[in-house]
């Protein structure tokens, strides 16, 4: 069982930036590939970006290329999201997810996602 807590959420202007950070426990962390989603009210929750095991390998939707990031620090269990030049369309609840696959994939798929945190609020006022 892994269980995943988000941080860093809040309202922040357009052009503005947010880093979230997800903290894991539970399950070896960092054998696995884990990855950011955000669901807008009203809408399905979305894919935004992924990483494997060991930080290797990255993936983004295309919404978000060259603004957002995610990083991780397998010593301190912990993923992150620097998100960059928000715009008011990033508005949603972001969720941090962990896979089983210690394969070195990155995976966009949110089926592939065995865990999920509570999620946090993140606001972009234009």
């Amino acid at each position: 069982q892994v269980q995943l807590v988000e941080s860093g959420g809040g309202l922040v202007q357009a052009g503005g930036s947010l880093r979230l950070s997800c903290a894991a426990s539970g399950r070896t962390f960092s054998n696995y590939a884990m990855g950011w989603f955000r669901q807008a009210p009203g809408k399905e929750r979305e894919f935004v970006t992924a990483i494997s095991w060991n930080g290797g390998t990255t993936y983004r939707a295309d919404s978000v290329k060259g603004r957002f990031t995610i990083s991780r620090d397998n010593a301190k269990n912990t993923v992150y999201l620097q998100m960059n030049d928000l715009k008011p369309e990033d508005t949603a609840v972001y969720y941090c997810a962990a896979t089983t696959y210690s394969s070195g994939g990155v995976y966009s798929d949110r089926r592939r996602y065995a865990y999920w945190g509570q999620g946090t609020q993140v606001t972009v006022s234009s």
